[in-house]
């Protein structure tokens, strides 16, 4: 079951702006290491599975995985074949809207290489730029 919304005030949505910067969610607030957007766009909820199972079998479930992002904006599309006009199409799936400079995973309990390792195969799924982001402190 993919991730989304359990109720929504409005089921089609439109595609609205993505310019400008993360304002929230640009920090490390849970783990010692994250992965940073460095690019704008649209994520499937799909893609956020796909990311959570990558970094969880990496782990082998040592340490502790938060998702930043949740995916709440439904994209409509119309059957194949259909002619133009007659409305806008039903719902399909699920984005997240991120923004550089937006936190996606963060990862903590665990060494830094291993951190590394697992986010670098998470960053595979997705289809933006990402860096990784340690805490000052470290």
């Amino acid at each position: 079951m993919p991730l989304m919304p359990k109720r929504v005030k409005h089921r089609k949505v439109q595609r609205g702006s993505r310019k400008g910067m993360a304002k929230s969610g640009a920090n490390l607030s849970f783990g010692e290491y994250g992965i940073k957007s460095m690019d704008r766009g649209w994520i499937k909820s799909t893609q956020i599975e796909a990311c959570r199972v990558a970094i969880n079998r990496r782990m082998k479930r040592r340490g502790r995985l938060w998702i930043r992002i949740f995916p709440d904006k439904p994209i409509t599309q119309k059957p194949i074949e259909v002619r133009m006009g007659k409305g806008k199409g039903n719902p399909e799936y699920w984005v997240a809207v991120i923004r550089p400079g937006m936190m996606l995973f963060e990862v903590g309990g665990v060494s830094e290489q291993l951190a590394r390792e697992a986010l670098r195969l998470a960053d595979a799924k997705l289809g933006l730029r990402t860096r990784f982001i340690t805490r000052e402190g470290k």
